[in-house]
């Protein structure tokens, strides 16, 4: 039983660790231990414990595949790692050995605890912290633990009826009261203030430090990839064309864009982005060709990532990377979620407000950026509408020249807008990206893929499909792609997927340029919200939390007084006083509770036989105290209580069911 307890605590971790690889850690973890304790109960503690130590170590050898000396340095980071961790987490040994010591202390204790004393569940209370530490570490995690809290509550039961010398049959008789529980935690449960939004330790762990992910920034890579253009990278298998994201850079320091990115490991989920609306959901297969570096292309933000081990994400970026280089004909799926606002949501964006997204370096150019930048938006007063506008200038300007001098630097930038009017996506982006900054808009640039080549499905991205954008960031909307780079020929890009963004910036300002459509706000539905907040929570939801909780508080003393009354008088400190608290527990389990005038004889006679068999004896050790109290020995108390505990029973089976419920709900 108490194996079963540990092994369904630590199943509590499965919103932390969903897989086999868990239950493979529980069950030795919980049943060993056990087994030891069956074995040595009439032997030392210490020999036991020595035995769970040595069982212990071996324990983890099947994971690590080795007996790695690593586990207890592992055992004291897990923690860390975990609070750190976007679940689910990966199933690594260095994560899982905190479960597999979590299970195996509370099998440990319970079946110690078991063997060597005589309390009833005592043994469980190891298993309910180790519970406890599942909840915590597993708060935002896939999945309910409700059925694990279920079965905890159902062993914990069975354990008490066991230990307390009764058949398992009894177990029946709770079945009712636990139902009854059970629905009023599921009503009164969600009205509860932390159901909302339970407390989550890892907004409080440290997260971890900005990790400088490769030693070439794929901004840096983009002029010599387009000089072998015909070099393969990659290949995606989708239903449609996308742009393949793949870094996002931050971070400008007048040289370099980099990424500030706080990556975290995850078993493959990826934190939702700012948007909640409509979204296309878009699944791609996506197989490692000559692709350097260890980020991961994905289209748009991916929301769900399978295949990879070692696998980190950037929460607020969505950005992919592996913690080791990819080898080719590496291959893993995504899941990606396209927005697609509509023209309102565009209109009434406000642009975030974020000083380190819209922060220019120090340096002459910054005069340079803002006035260009103000006689390209000069008119437009929507932020949606000078991103566009934006757009357009650097897009009719200047050239798309692969043959131009890389660098994005504020000098290259300077010269790229003064000098030679020619530049590849590298420049266009950067330089949308500053100018929207000199303006309040946050930006950051993106580095990517087009499309590539279609072929049966299958798009063959190359070295030549590589270009960069940029990106800006709404309230609501998230963050906004833009693309300043002109097609090789013209003013139109060369792909759909940048096309269709470019028609449709050109409809929205054609449209504002009319004197359209702008954003609309509903004055009366924003007084009755107002109304709604003033007038505070609804009276029933608080009538109804305050009659659940009256009801919980009920049910703990009908289940605590009773306990506490008999547990005190079998414990008092006196041989004569457990004596009396024995015959007074006796004529409380006979419904003689208010009938003090009745003698001990009295009660005896009013008894039947399977009854007075034990309450004869009992009456004369209470009679004997009464007059000869200095002469009670402790060997009397434990037979008075015998007899007591042999009254409950046999009045216990005489009343129907019902009464006794009646009787404990009322504390009779």
């Amino acid at each position: 039983m108490v194996a079963a307890l540990a092994a369904v605590a630590g199943w509590g971790f499965h919103r932390v660790f969903p897989g086999t690889e868990l239950v493979l850690v529980i069950i030795p973890a919980a049943t060993a231990p056990a087994v030891v304790a069956a074995l040595t109960r009439t032997r030392p503690l210490w020999l036991a414990l020595i035995l769970d130590v040595v069982l212990w170590v071996a324990g983890t050898v099947p994971l690590y595949g080795t007996l790695s000396p690593t586990v207890p340095a592992d055992v004291a980071n897990a923690w860390h790692a975990l609070l750190t961790t976007l679940l689910p987490a990966q199933p690594d040994p260095e994560l899982l050995v905190l479960v597999h010591t979590l299970v195996w202390a509370a099998a440990v204790a319970g079946a110690e605890t078991l063997t060597r004393t005589g309390t009833r569940i005592a043994a469980a209370l190891p298993a309910l912290a180790v519970y406890g530490v599942a909840l915590l570490l597993g708060v935002d995690g896939e999945g309910s633990n409700l059925p694990v809290a279920a079965a905890l509550f159902v062993l914990i039961a069975a354990l008490a009826v066991i230990r307390d010398g009764r058949p398992p049959v009894w177990l029946l008789a709770g079945v009712p009261a636990a139902a009854a529980m059970a629905a009023l935690a599921v009503v009164a449960g969600p009205l509860l203030p932390i159901a909302a939004e339970p407390y989550n330790p890892r907004q409080d762990a440290d997260p971890p430090p900005p990790a400088r992910v490769d030693s070439v920034s794929p901004l840096d890579r983009v002029s010599a990839w387009l000089q072998i253009p015909d070099r393969e990278l990659f290949t995606v298998k989708a239903d449609r064309p996308q742009n393949w994201r793949l870094a996002v850079l931050d971070r400008y320091d007048g040289v370099r864009w980099t990424s500030g990115a706080r990556f975290q490991p995850t078993g493959g989920r990826v934190p939702a982005g700012e948007w909640t609306g409509a979204a296309e959901v878009v699944r791609q297969r996506v197989t490692f060709g000559g692709l350097p570096g260890t980020w991961l292309p994905a289209a748009e933000r991916p929301e769900k990532v399978t295949g990879v081990r070692g696998l980190a994400v950037d929460p607020s970026s969505g950005s992919l990377l592996t913690t080791t280089k990819p080898a080719k004909g590496f291959s893993y799926e995504v899941t990606s979620r396209v927005p697609e606002p509509t023209k309102q949501d565009l209109l009434a964006a406000a642009p975030v407000r974020d000083a380190a997204l819209t922060a220019f370096p120090d340096g002459p150019q910054e005069q340079l950026f803002r006035r260009l930048a103000r006689q390209a938006v000069k008119g437009a007063e929507e932020p949606i509408r000078q991103a566009y506008r934006l757009q357009s200038y650097l897009r009719t300007s200047a050239a798309y020249d692969v043959t131009a001098p890389p660098g994005h630097s504020l000098k290259s930038l300077e010269f790229f807008l003064q000098t030679t009017h020619r530049g590849t996506s590298e420049q266009f982006a950067a330089t949308f990206a500053l100018m929207a900054r000199t303006l309040g808009l946050p930006s950051r640039v993106v580095v990517g893929f087009r499309p590539g080549q279609a072929s049966g499905g299958v798009y063959h991205v190359k070295s030549g499909h590589v270009m960069a954008w940029a990106e800006i960031k709404f309230e609501g909307l998230g963050w906004r792609p833009f693309y300043p780079t002109p097609g090789r020929s013209g003013a139109k890009d060369d792909h759909e997927v940048a096309s269709s963004a470019i028609e449709e910036s050109e409809k929205l300002e054609d449209e504002l340029a009319r004197g359209g459509d702008r954003p609309k706000t509903s004055e009366p539905q924003a007084a009755d919200q107002g109304e709604e907040a003033a007038g505070g929570p609804d009276p029933w939801l608080v009538a109804a939390v305050a009659a659940g909780g009256l009801l919980v508080a009920y049910a703990g003393v009908v289940a605590v007084v009773p306990w506490r009354r008999r547990h005190g008088r079998r414990r008092a400190p006196d041989a004569g006083q457990r004596v009396l608290g024995a015959w007074r527990q006796a004529c409380d389990d006979l419904g003689l509770r208010g009938e003090h005038a009745l003698t001990a004889g009295d009660v005896v006679s009013r008894q039947p036989g399977d009854i007075s068999v034990h309450l004869q004896p009992l009456a004369e050790i209470s009679n004997f105290v009464r007059y000869a109290p200095e002469s009670v020995t402790d060997a009397a108390a434990t037979e008075a209580w015998h007899h007591s505990d042999a009254i409950r029973r046999a009045a216990r089976a005489r009343t129907p069911f019902l009464t006794r419920l009646r009787m404990r709900l009322l504390l009779r």
